[in-house]
């Protein structure tokens, strides 16, 4: 199974930066893997492993901001689809526009 953890937290005063990145550190040092910003996920063996993980991540929340699981199969999180935008350069490496004198 694997436990997908989303939040959104505030960062408007140094309070709520530093529990940011408390929470943060909480997350990598528990085993969890950032997928994107803001999103971590981790393998766990089984739905008691996950209940307990689970209870952790509500001891360790932030007072402020939102936080959410979802628990996924690991066949489900197999066929998540990646779709990666392509990077565009400016470089021109043709000779379309060759002029030679």
């Amino acid at each position: 199974m694997r436990l997908i953890v989303f939040f959104d937290l505030p960062v408007a005063t140094a309070k709520n930066r530093k529990d940011y990145r408390l929470f943060r550190k909480f997350l990598i040092k528990s085993g969890f893997l950032m997928m994107q910003e803001s999103v971590y996920c981790k393998l766990v063996q089984n739905r008691t492993a996950g209940k307990s993980l689970i209870k952790n991540i509500r001891k360790n929340k932030p007072s402020e901001g939102l936080v959410q699981v979802l628990t996924i199969t690991e066949k489900q999180y197999g066929a998540i689809d990646n779709i990666v935008g392509e990077s565009k350069s400016n470089i021109l490496d043709t000779d379309e526009r060759l002029v030679i004198f």
